[in-house]
């Protein structure tokens, strides 16, 4: 089948070569029975594409299931996937068919893979190899014959580094590696999509038709759109129920778009009376206050050196100025010690000796803030949790900040 019959059949939308040659990959590989892995960010779309695989595979008239792996419990997820028996632990008051029996001779589609427990990675391994699996409680070995496709927004290699994922199983699983573009990727398409979905949310809700006027469809284009295709939608739902003016200019669009993402992305008008700072935002602030008094002490030392020095009454003043160098230094420096010596003449003037040549601190928010999450996770030997709650943000952020800053 051609590439756009297969976008008019499962209505994708774009005209980008990445996103066509993720569907030429899903449209060779869907004939077979190989695994396939499907890895993209959140909200791009991986699930449409298990379901063009499925759809254009032989197994299109068998049953179909979306399982997502991160939704269901440790402790019930091999029930989920394999069933158990009568009695097989507290609560099984009679026997259930999982996932992997009530969908032979179709296909299961395991959202989320790389939050899969290790142990029930080893069992989905078996059925990926033999077919074959056990439910629990029971010792009886059965048979499925079921098509497994994956999909992860995480890096999985780097989890199979970190321990988290079975090295066999990512191989396993890889046959077929088949990655979906995020749509900052996409920018020919961004438009297309956004007219799209603010059709349809018009029709539905029957408003006016919305419009961006020029800066808009910039800041639309420019956006790094970090939830993707799901993100886009959800925004253009909004302005097509709560917009009265229909034509939507560049700043109306940033009202809703995360202050924290255009920050790095767009230019923003700041809203200095809003004083609602997280803990990052006010140890940046003493920083660059810090970094200023340094700049301004270090002209007046200057200023000294420059007219043969200055006159001082007491030789606390020397200690006053040594030590609010000492206090002032940044983290990451490399230290300047300047010291104001004792009086040589008797014109009671002070040498002033530098010790160490100054280094240039970098002053990039995010060196700053690749640093902090750099020291968190290392004080809480990587465990993501802890240093989400050291840093006073939700995991899910600090995974997105891990990624983005290639940590």
């Amino acid at each position: 089948m051609e590439i756009q019959e297969i976008k008019q059949r499962f209505g994708i939308i774009g005209n980008s070569p990445l996103l066509h040659r993720a569907i030429n990959i899903a449209n060779q590989v869907a004939p077979t029975d190989i695994s396939v892995l499907i890895t993209g960010e959140s909200g791009s779309g991986k699930e449409v594409f298990s379901h063009i695989i499925h759809q254009m595979s032989p197994r299109k008239h068998g049953p179909f299931i979306a399982v997502n792996c991160g939704a269901i419990p440790e402790g019930t997820i091999d029930s989920e996937l394999f069933g158990h028996e009568k009695g097989s632990y507290t609560g099984a008051v009679g026997e259930r068919k999982g996932y992997f029996e009530t969908v032979n001779g179709g296909t299961i589609f395991l959202d989320e893979i790389a939050e899969m427990p290790l142990g029930t990675q080893a069992r989905l391994l078996r059925v990926l190899e033999s077919g074959q699996y056990i439910r629990v409680g029971s010792s009886k070995v059965e048979k499925t014959n079921v098509r497994v496709i994956a999909a992860t927004n995480v890096d999985v290699y780097e989890a199979v580094k970190n321990g988290k994922f079975r090295e066999d199983l990512y191989y396993r699983l890889n046959t077929v590696p088949l990655r979906i573009p995020p749509l900052r990727d996409r920018k020919e398409d961004i438009y297309l999509l956004f007219r799209k979905f603010t059709s349809d949310f018009t029709d539905k809700y029957r408003t006016p038709p919305i419009q961006l006027d020029d800066e808009a469809q910039q800041v639309l284009v420019n956006y790094s759109w970090p939830g993707n295709v799901r993100q886009l939608k959800n925004m253009a739902e909004q302005l097509a129920v709560l917009e009265r003016d229909r034509v939507i200019t560049a700043q109306t669009l940033l009202n809703y778009l995360p202050q924290e993402a255009t920050g790095r992305n767009l230019p923003m008008r700041l809203d200095h009376q809003k004083e609602d700072f997280s803990e990052r935002d006010i140890l940046y602030k003493v920083l660059f206050d810090m970094k200023r008094d340094m700049v301004e002490l270090k002209k007046l030392v200057a200023d000294i050196i420059e007219h043969g020095g200055v006159s001082v009454n007491h030789a606390n003043n020397s200690q006053a100025i040594n030590q609010l160098y000492r206090d002032i230094e940044l983290p990451g420096t490399s230290e300047a010690q300047f010291t104001l010596q004792h009086p040589v003449n008797n014109n009671n003037q002070y040498n002033i000796t530098h010790d160490a040549e100054e280094v240039e601190e970098s002053l990039s928010l995010i060196d700053k803030e690749s640093d902090l999450i750099r020291k968190a996770l290392k004080k809480h030997k990587g465990k993501r949790k802890l240093a989400a709650n050291e840093l006073g943000i939700s995991e899910r952020t600090l995974y997105r900040k891990i990624k983005e800053l290639n940590l």
